[in-house]
């Protein structure tokens, strides 16, 4: 049984993974396995018991003690009043309850503390879930850039080959000599170093996508290969100062910006607490049980003198009643009689404590400037990357509309080149030339939409709308 299932675990752990994956699906992986997604998680859940804490602060704290002691020593006998060594045994118990009443408002403040801490963290992991799904966009494109780079030295090489071939037919005809047979076949090989060149990068961006999503097995690891065109997109109409705006209002490391500076506010009011009078309510209970022996009064009574009168030399005397030794009385009889309560109200004033609360205060005034400041330099960091966001994809539209006019011009070169070469006119470096160069505008041009493409998505991401490559 234990062969079969681990035999239907493995082909389905290879099922899984040898589906191909959309960039969706790559993101959904990457959140659901990113180690430190995970730790952001556990910092909520440490957050809402940081919560629970506060909640307990309004509650009275309730304890109750019990105790059972042997004394065996040297010690007095209450029937004898000798010293002797004796055993004896004794029962305690107790219980106290405290509340606090007033306490300068810390607990309120800790509970709203709690409240905004839970709202930062879930903030935080929302920020870091941004910044893997941009990530996992980044590494997808790198494939599908690859990929495409690599197809298009494969359809190269198929032009060589053919090329090859039309020259040692023209060569066989006599119409170009034999030597430019040589150049073709250096730049096929050239093609084919290219190719392995191109393999190699596509493997390893494969590779590093599936690192990403914590995907151990490559070979089996594969996505989508759509042909990616250019998107339509209206965000480059906007201006970066929109743009900013508009990310003010949405983004998770903002929000979470404005969050740390309500937590250092009321750290400020927590802080200030200390400075006031608190006032607590209490109540014990303690009851106390003996075991030993005791001396009882019979009832009978005699005179035992105690003294004389020094005038009269009459002897003073005292009634004394006569005792015998008695059990120890019953559990419940001693629970009644030894009873003890003791309950009021506690007031504490704070006069001096060495400046230690109103230090207290002032570095809490201190780490609020501190986060006003790292706020509003994160601020100017967006704005500053949303600037270079928005000029970079400008930048690299121009640059490829560029390369698609190179790519048409060194096409119609390549053509004409190589009509030249068929009749005899060039020779073949030339030729090669020509090709070689045609290919890299090519490579140029792919290079080119995939890095629009890229730093688009960046300007969408900041302007809220969903990363996607459809």
């Amino acid at each position: 049984m234990k062969y079969i299932l681990n035999l239907f675990l493995f082909v389905f752990s290879n099922y899984v993974f040898s589906q191909t994956l959309s960039l969706q699906e790559c993101v959904e992986l990457a959140i659901e396995k990113n180690i430190s997604i995970k730790q952001s998680i556990l910092d909520i859940e440490n957050a809402d018991v940081d919560k629970s804490n506060a909640i307990g602060n309004f509650l009275p704290n309730f304890n109750a003690q019990s105790s059972h002691s042997w004394n065996v020593g040297l010690n007095q006998n209450i029937t004898t009043g000798l010293l002797e060594n004796l055993t004896t045994q004794f029962s305690s118990m107790g219980a106290n309850i405290g509340m606090d009443i007033y306490n300068g408002l810390q607990n309120i403040n800790s509970l709203h503390r709690a409240n905004l801490n839970i709202l930062a963290r879930k903030y935080q992991l929302d920020d870091m879930i941004d910044d893997t799904k941009l990530l996992v966009a980044n590494s997808y494109l790198q494939v599908l850039f690859n990929y495409e780079i690599l197809n298009a030295q494969k359809s190269q090489l198929i032009v060589a080959k053919e090329q090859l071939k039309r020259t040692a037919s023209l060569i066989e005809a006599g119409v170009l000599p034999i030597g430019d047979i040589y150049e073709l076949e250096a730049n096929l090989s050239t093609q084919e170093q290219s190719i392995i060149q191109a393999e190699n990068n596509f493997i390893l961006s494969k590779i590093n996508l599936a690192q990403l999503l914590q995907i151990s097995d490559y070979e089996n690891f594969n996505i989508i290969y759509d042909d990616l065109d250019i998107p339509f997109s209206q965000i480059l109409d906007q201006n970066p100062k929109s743009i900013f705006e508009k990310a003010l209002t949405f983004r998770n490391d903002i929000k979470l910006g404005i969050i740390n500076i309500d937590i250092a506010e009321k750290d400020i009011e927590i802080a200030k607490g200390t400075l006031q009078p608190s006032l607590r309510a209490f109540y014990s209970y303690s009851n106390r049980i003996g075991y030993s022996d005791r001396l009882i009064g019979t009832g009978d009574y005699y005179f035992t003198p105690i003294g004389t009168v020094l005038s009269s030399g009459e002897t003073v005397v005292r009634e004394v009643e006569n005792r015998m030794v008695a059990n120890p009385l019953s559990f419940s009889d001693q629970f009644k009689l030894n009873e003890g309560q003791n309950y009021g109200l506690s007031l504490s004033i704070p006069i001096f404590n060495g400046f230690a609360s109103k230090n207290s205060v002032k570095r809490a005034k201190i780490n609020l400037e501190r986060t006003k400041n790292s706020f509003e330099r994160q601020k100017l960091e967006l704005e500053s990357q949303i600037n270079q966001a928005y000029n970079d994809s400008r930048g690299a539209y121009k640059f490829y509309e560029a390369s698609q006019k190179t790519v048409k011009s060194r096409e119609i070169a390549f053509k004409n080149t190589q009509d030249r070469y068929e009749s005899g006119v060039v020779n073949s470096f030339d030729y090669v030339q020509a090709k070689q160069r045609y290919e890299q505008s090519l490579s140029d041009q792919i290079r080119a939409k995939f890095d629009y493409i890229f730093k688009l998505k960046v300007v969408e991401f900041y302007f809220g709308i969903p990363l996607s490559i459809d």
